[in-house]
């Protein structure tokens, strides 16, 4: 609407500028303040979880056969102003790879909250996650992408409809990152979803987490099952930390590297990282509520500066950068 009030009224743009009114109208475009461009992604499929998207593309367009970065933003999250201040607009631009930023409608959830917790919305070829899937295909045709490595990140509500497109197509994903999130299956409704959100509650053992993500993924699935990297503050008081602990028990079940971790390390205090056979990795932050770990200031209060780059990190895990 303002967009047309700006055409239609000579000055007005001016006058609000004057008076300190003037929104930014382009804050959530993921280029905003940087290099590259973005597109709105549009006719991708037949969309049945209704949802919208922007692609963020490099200054000098995406490199033949680089990776696809997916990233699910949390409750109410301008996708694109967590992408920049997250530091996946820079991991994006430094690969040369497109940025596929699905966001959710008030229409869907008033909160534009990604509905996880929805059977209807991570069973395979219905719902939300067939709509990631279905921009995934159009994404990685358009810009001829390596179909062997698109990637899929997200924070609380995204990481865990993550998750849940990880196991509803586990042949789609090379691997997966989330912050905040919860794991595949935990929940059915609203209400469910919000106990195990307050507190996990379930003290199920790997086979029977495992069950549960199996259970969304093809009939009879005997491939490969995507990484996962998971991140949680331990000062969370939204989405219970126990719930990292019952995703590292699917996952590592999921790739038969239950137990012990094969590496368990604080690379400063405070900060903890286990590491199962470099399939599934753990990572709990001492202090931190809810949000993503970053490296420096953000205007986004879910972006959390705790001095290290979690999306460096991520992305070395998945092998995208070389290790430190």
């Amino acid at each position: 609407m303002l967009d047309a009030l700006l055409g239609q009224v000579p000055g007005l743009r001016q006058v609000l500028d004057a008076v300190g009114l003037m929104p930014d109208l382009d804050a959530d475009r993921p280029d905003q303040g940087g290099s590259g461009r973005s597109e709105t992604l549009s006719g991708f499929g037949s969309n049945p979880g209704g949802l919208g998207a922007r692609v963020h593309l490099p200054a000098a367009g995406p490199r033949q056969g680089a990776p696809l970065l997916v990233l699910l933003h949390g409750c109410g999250q301008a996708p694109g102003r967590f992408a920049r201040e997250a530091g996946w607009i820079a991991l994006a631009d430094r690969l040369g790879a497109p940025l596929l930023l699905p966001e959710q409608s008030p229409s869907n959830n008033g909160g534009r909250c990604f509905n996880w917790f929805e059977p209807e919305d991570i069973a395979r070829e219905r719902g939300e996650a067939a709509s990631i899937r279905q921009m995934v295909g159009a994404v990685v045709a358009a810009f001829s992408c390596d179909p062997g490595r698109v990637f899929v990140a997200g924070l609380s509500a995204g990481g865990a409809l993550a998750v849940g497109a990880l196991a509803a197509y586990p042949e789609v994903f090379a691997a997966g990152a989330v912050a905040a999130a919860l794991p595949a299956g935990c929940a059915r409704d609203m209400s469910q979803a919000m106990t195990r959100m307050s507190r996990a509650g379930d003290d199920s053992d790997g086979p029977s987490w495992e069950a549960r993500a199996r259970a969304l993924a093809p009939a009879g699935y005997g491939g490969a099952w995507p990484r996962l990297s998971i991140w949680h503050g331990e000062a969370d008081l939204t989405v219970d930390p126990a719930n990292a602990a019952n995703l590292a028990k699917q996952w590592t079940a999921l790739h038969g590297t239950g137990g012990a971790p094969t590496l368990d390390l604080s690379p400063r205090p405070g900060l903890r990282r286990r590491v199962w056979h470099e399939a599934v990795e753990v990572w709990t932050v001492a202090g931190m509520s809810h949000g993503f770990p970053a490296a420096g200031p953000a205007s986004d209060r879910f972006v959390i500066d705790i001095g290290l780059p979690a999306v460096e990190e991520i992305a070395r895990f998945w092998g995208l950068l070389p290790s430190a």
